[in-house]
C-alpha cells in the first residue's frame, strides 16, 4: 500500500523568472583537469552531490556521520564554486519509492544548500529504492519510472512541499526515460507532469534527450511530446548523446548529442519563459572522446541554439 504525505499544502513557488546562468555541464570524475583549464567555457557547474560523499544509509547515523564527504572531490568542487554557480541534481532520493521517504537526504541537502547556495536544486521523477521484506533497503541499480495516475501524484506532491519546505530554493523534478511502457495509465506523461507542476509550484527540468530516446523506443512525435508541456514550468534543460545497444536507443550519455535533440532544444527555448540553464551531459567513459574542443563544441552549440530561438 501506498502511504500518502500528509503535510498541509503550501502556496507553489513564485512563477518569477529565475537568474538566467547560461550554459554548463553536469560534473563526472573524467573533468577535474579540464575545470581547471577551461572554466571559461562554462557558465555554471551542476554536480550530483552522492557523488562527493559516502552514504552509510537509512539506519547508519545522522548528519556528517551518515555522509561522510571525499575530501579529493569536494576540494574540486570548492574550486569551482568559488568562481561559478553550482547546482545540485541529486539521483538518491527516490522520490516515487511507495514505502520510503528518507528525509535525512533532504537534510544533507539542505546542509550543502547553506554552503554552496544552490540557485535551483533537482531530483528524478522516478525510483530506485525500495524496503525489502527483511528490513533492508533494494536497489533497483537504475531510475524507473513511476505510474501516472492520481494516487502517485498525490503522493509525490506532498514530498515535493516537503522538499520545498526544508531547502530555501526552487526545487525541479526531471522526466524519466523509460524501455518498458507501462499499460492503463490514468494520464499521459505530459499531462501528469503539467498537473504536478501546477499543483505544487515545482519546476521541470526537461531532459530533451530523454524525450528523444522515449520517442525512439515508443514510437511517438518527440514534438508534440513538447507542444503538449506547459513550457512555463521549465527552468533548466538536459541535453546528451546516446547510442543504440540489442536494438533498444539508450540514455547511455555517450558522447555529442544527435542533431534531433538540438532540434528538441530550439523547441523548448522558444518557447520557455523561464528557462534559466542547459546542461549537457556526458558519461566520463566518452571523455577520451569528446576532449577539452569536444565538449566545448557542445557547450558552443546550446549557446546557439538558444540564442537563434530569441
Amino acid at each position: 500500500m501506498i502511504t500518502l504525505e500528509t503535510s498541509a499544502p503550501r502556496p507553489a513557488e513564485p512563477s518569477a523568472p529565475l537568474t538566467r546562468l547560461g550554459v554548463g555541464v553536469l560534473y563526472n570524475p573524467a573533468l577535474p583537469d579540464f575545470l581547471r583549464s577551461d572554466l571559461d567555457a562554462l557558465d555554471y557547474l551542476e554536480v550530483i552531490p552522492e557523488m562527493f560523499w559516502t552514504d552509510r544509509g537509512l539506519g547508519g547515523g545522522e548528519g556528517a556521520d551518515r555522509f561522510r564527504e571525499i575530501e579529493a572531490t569536494v576540494e574540486v568542487l570548492d574550486l569551482v564554486a568559488a568562481e561559478r554557480p553550482v547546482i545540485a541534481h541529486s539521483v538518491g532520493l527516490s522520490i516515487g519509492s511507495a514505502d520510503l521517504f528518507d528525509r535525512e537526504r533532504i537534510e544533507q541537502i539542505a546542509r550543502w544548500h547553506a554552503r554552496y547556495r544552490f540557485p535551483w536544486h533537482s531530483d528524478h521523477l522516478s525510483f530506485l529504492r525500495m524496503g525489502g521484506p527483511d528490513g533492508h533497503e533494494i536497489h533497483a541499480g537504475l531510475a524507473v519510472q513511476v505510474p501516472y495516475d492520481e494516487e502517485v501524484l498525490a503522493l509525490i506532491a506532498g514530498r515535493i512541499r516537503a522538499v520545498q519546505e526544508r531547502v530555501a530554493t526552487p526545487f525541479l523534478l526531471e522526466n524519466n526515460v523509460y524501455y518498458v511502457d507501462l499499460p492503463e495509465q490514468e494520464m499521459s506523461e505530459p499531462e501528469f507532469l503539467n498537473r504536478l507542476t501546477r499543483e505544487t509550484g515545482c519546476g521541470l527540468l526537461l531532459d530533451v534527450h530523454n524525450v528523444y530516446t522515449n520517442a525512439l523506443n515508443h514510437g511517438f512525435d518527440p514534438h508534440a511530446f513538447v507542444d503538449q508541456l506547459d513550457l512555463g514550468t521549465v527552468v533548466e534543460v538536459h541535453v546528451a548523446g546516446g547510442n543504440e545497444l540489442a536494438g533498444m536507443y539508450t540514455d547511455s550519455h555517450a558522447g555529442p548529442c544527435p542533431e534531433p535533440v538540438w532540434e528538441l532544444l530550439g523547441r523548448v527555448v522558444a518557447g520557455a519563459p523561464r528557462l534559466a540553464g542547459v546542461t549537457f551531459e556526458f558519461h566520463a567513459s566518452y571523455y577520451p572522446l569528446l576532449g577539452p574542443e569536444g565538449i566545448r563544441r557542445q557547450l558552443d552549440r546550446a549557446r546557439e541554439v538558444w540564442a537563434a530561438a530569441g
